[in-house]
């Protein structure tokens, strides 16, 4: 996993500044997209395989500061699939019963069954970011986290999920330009929220707490992947393609008939 284009190896310290939102690896546009078609095509045979074969999960994170792209990726990469075989959960705020347990329990209800792919826009992570610029908890609790999420990482792992985590990696004035593309159009009003200006207000902040993370939580099990995201179409590639080439070694085949029908005829 560790020779993935944008995934840096477990153990070296990440610094975003290192990886450019802007690249796009020696590809334009039109050949992009030509290869996305083609990538979408494979991941929607894979995924019927591991719908039929149910004896494994994947489950891809996607982390990203406001307009980063998280539902563009999943209306764009998952476009091919069949909805019956994916799970999305999106984490918002959490609710009262939430904060009443533990920071994971939420997560670990939402973690994909054998067979379907799980897609987090949102995760986890928000425990080790939000929580920590706008100190919601002591650093003697957040500190913990990384640890933990580890370990639940590992747990999944173990029993049968793979696990594929994307930092869709945007620069500061690729953001106020999406941003304020939003605030010009009535229709995309819903998707503004004022309150996303003060989070760009701290954005050094989030800067290091995501390296942190992007740090403390890249393992072999479950990767993180920064992709260059400026670039819509990219970003897409990108992702589309690390799925890709992570199903491919997942064994994923077609089960066996329970019984021999060779001899069957139907009636007319």
């Amino acid at each position: 996993m560790s020779d993935l284009p944008y995934h840096p190896k477990p153990g070296d310290k990440i610094r975003l500044k290192d990886f450019d939102p802007d690249d796009t690896g020696g590809y334009n546009k039109t050949r992009g997209q030509e290869e996305l078609k083609s990538l979408q095509t494979r991941m929607a045979e894979l995924q019927e395989m591991m719908y039929a074969q149910g004896t494994q999960a994947l489950l891809v994170v996607l982390q990203a500061l406001d307009a980063g792209g998280k539902d563009g990726t999943i209306k764009k990469v998952f476009d091919a699939v069949n909805p019956v075989g994916v799970k999305v959960a999106a984490f918002k705020q959490p609710s009262a019963e939430e904060l009443a347990h533990d920071f994971l329990w939420r997560i670990h209800q939402q973690a994909p069954p054998k067979g379907y792919i799980g897609i987090f826009n949102r995760s986890q992570y928000e425990d080790v970011l939000i929580v920590r610029v706008n100190e919601l908890v002591p650093k003697a609790v957040w500190e913990k986290r990384y640890d933990q999420i580890n370990h639940f990482e590992k747990l999944l792992a173990e029993t049968g999920t793979h696990i594929l985590k994307f930092y869709l990696n945007i620069s500061k004035d690729e953001q106020k330009e999406r941003l304020q593309a939003r605030l010009d159009n009535p229709d995309k009003w819903w998707k503004f929220d004022a309150g996303d200006l003060p989070v760009r207000e701290k954005w050094d902040s989030y800067m290091a707490a995501y390296e942190d993370a992007l740090t403390r939580c890249n393992t072999d099990h479950a990767p993180w992947i920064i992709v260059p995201a400026n670039k819509k179409w990219y970003r897409d590639l990108v992702v589309t393609r690390t799925i890709v080439e992570t199903m491919e070694t997942m064994g994923l085949a077609y089960p066996q008939a329970k019984q021999d029908l060779s001899g069957v005829v139907i009636s007319d």
